[in-house]
């Protein structure tokens, strides 16, 4: 299958990215399914390992055993009956006709954040489509608070509808600044701030809007003149804004929030969180199925320079599709995120400069024999990477007829590529300039290799169009990509410059601007967002893709920013990515209500 060359793609923001070369990688017969096992004991040889560098990883804290133990409670059929009672309850109540449409945005909006409204599309969309559509909205939108306005956009531009940010032009003075009476309306200003990050490139108002909101909210919170509750909306927002956020991790998070208020509705607080709890059992089995299998391919026990990172890995996935349909997904997307690591850390830690590109042309060849010129500790490394990627394609051609071998092996294959090209800079202490380095980062960073199986895993389908796409790198694959990249560089530069590793974006552009390195933190922070906005335009905008695997390319920069967003997540997890990953695969939400409505009874 011969692959299309690739183009260039130039940013208004970022220095011109230039592709990596399409490989032919060589094909098996896949229908013979053929899985090599190592016969060797994974020893270095001919390198002193006293000569290579070591990380210092911290040991993973999420044991087998521990892992095992998992009950996953809520996998129960009475709490399955009751979950379906409350869902139809809820539905009633999106679907009732006389229910004043600014009540129901609200509703919308609440279903949204407590993490339910994957139950309820086809009725959402209907009634956005009613809304937006029907000659009300340009004759109520004028007439509406500064909270409504805002949460309307917001809610529209979620699910794709075109609506103009000019709406916010009644909030301003005739000198164009945003009105101060909107000031002391805090709960406006927040929805305000929220709507911000909806905005595409070039939106002047909606970049004014960010900064006028997160001034004043910023007030707001120091001065402390609010309920304690609308100042904790405030501080969840300031941290990370919702449109930025890893959805499950929200939902547990409003669930919480929303429990507290008076004016909260039962039916739905109740039917929140018993979804919450049994698509949590969902994740449990899924995690414990990717257990035993880490478990019997043995990288963690026979790579001990590697981090052994399986319950992280399994988050990412989480982050990229937490709904139970996506079972296949999640566990495909923990088996490549695990190997990712692994090879990472070969490139980055263990691998001298000339085992680095032998293992390059050997994945390259995607033949194995080319294992045989290989050390051993990389035996075991490439047969790892051929069995698994080989057996996605297997099934793939068994249950689908497509053979997607040449793609997966092509992301790996530029990725590797990347990763040398980061290990010979620091062999050779060379610090590219910020032009450079994006250029091969956005590679490194993994987004395409993650992306490009998440697309396979998800879809049955697959158009011609849509394969040419994974082939020149939509912005669709590119733009996650740089999210990763640029949140990875935020939250590790000061481990990875300890470690010697220098080359990052933050380090490359002080050098190169003679910024300090809070300046240089500033400048990244506004690369990605602006990174962000165009990810906006590119989810709208017309593609070969399905919807489906579009939200996942949205979803991979929400948990990338997640990962990183307190230091390092994934290699150097603290006691704050530990408790995420409690409270979202771990802990159940506890339950009173129950029996507290006879009426919606098993």
């Amino acid at each position: 299958m011969t692959l299309v060359n690739l183009p260039f793609v130039s940013f208004s923001f970022l220095p011109h990215l230039t592709f990596p070369k399409p490989l032919k990688p060589v094909v098996p017969n896949l229908l013979q399914r053929r899985i090599i096992f190592p016969r060797f004991n994974a020893t270095t040889t001919n390198v002193n390992v006293s000569e290579r560098k070591s990380a210092n990883f911290q040991p993973n804290i999420w044991t087998y055993d521990f892992l095992q133990s998992l009950k996953h409670v809520y996998a129960d059929t009475r709490y399955e009956v009751r979950a379906k009672m409350l869902q139809e309850e809820v539905r009633r109540m999106i679907k009732d006709e006389s229910s004043d449409i600014w009540h129901k945005l609200e509703l919308i909006n609440d279903v949204k954040r407590l993490g339910l409204s994957y139950h309820y599309d086809k009725e959402i969309a209907e009634a956005l489509l009613w809304f937006h559509s029907s000659a009300r909205f340009n004759a109520t939108i004028v007439n509406r608070s500064l909270h409504e306005t805002a949460m309307c956009f917001r809610l529209l531009r979620e699910y794709g509808y075109d609506v103009n940010a000019d709406i916010f032009e009644r909030f301003k003075e005739e000198n164009g600044n945003f009105k101060a009476s909107l000031v002391s309306d805090v709960k406006g200003m927040l929805s305000l701030y929220e709507a911000s990050f909806l905005g595409y490139e070039g939106e002047k108002i909606l970049d004014e809007a960010m900064v006028f909101s997160r001034f004043h909210l910023r007030v707001a919170l120091n001065k402390g003149e609010s309920s304690n509750m609308v100042l904790e909306e405030v501080n969840h927002a300031l941290e990370l804004p919702l449109h930025h956020r890893t959805q499950r991790l929200e939902a547990r998070w409003y669930i919480e929030s929303y429990a507290k208020r008076t004016d909260s509705n039962r039916f739905l607080l109740e039917a929140a969180k018993l979804d919450f709890n049994i698509v949590q059992s969902t994740m449990q089995n899924d995690l414990q199925q990717m257990s035993r299998w880490w478990r019997r391919m043995g990288l963690a026990s026979k790579l001990s320079f590697s981090r052994d990172r399986l319950m992280e890995c399994f988050f990412w996935s989480v982050g990229m599709g937490f709904e139970p349909q996506f079972n296949e997904l999640r566990k495909g997307i923990t088996k490549v995120i695990s190997l990712l690591t692994t090879i990472d850390d070969v490139y980055d830690v263990y691998g001298t400069l000339d085992e680095l590109e032998l293992f390059t042309t050997s994945v390259e060849s995607w033949d194995v024999k080319a294992i045989e010129v290989l050390p051993d500790y990389m035996k075991i490394c490439f047969l790892a990477l051929y069995n698994t990627v080989n057996e996605f394609a297997y099934d793939a051609l068994k249950e689908h007829g497509q053979n997607i071998l040449p793609y997966l092996t092509k992301a790996w294959c530029d990725l590797l590529k990347a990763f040398l090209q980061e290990a010979k800079w620091s062999h050779d202490k060379h610090l590219p300039t910020l032009e450079d380095y994006l250029n091969n980062a956005w590679v490194s960073s993994s987004g395409v290799v993650i992306l490009t199986h998440a697309f396979f895993l998800l879809n049955q389908n697959i158009t011609k169009e849509a394969l040419e796409s994974l082939n020149i790198f939509h912005s669709l694959l590119l733009k996650p990509s740089i999210i990763l990249r640029l949140c990875n560089d935020l939250g590790t530069s000061k481990a990875e410059l300890e470690r010697g590793e220098a080359a990052s974006s933050i380090v490359c552009y002080m050098r190169e601007s003679g910024a300090s390195e809070e300046s240089a933190y500033k400048h990244v922070h506004s690369l990605l967002n602006e990174t962000w906005k165009e990810m906006n335009i590119d989810r709208v905008s017309q593609s070969p893709f399905p919807k489906v695997f579009i939200e996942r390319t949205m979803n991979l920069g929400r948990i990338s920013q997640c990962m990183y967003q307190y230091g390092d997540g994934h290699g150097a997890p603290n006691s704050t990515a530990n408790n995420l990953i409690r409270s979202l695969i771990i802990e159940p939400i506890a339950l009173y209500e129950m029996e507290t409505f006879p009426q919606v009874a098993y």
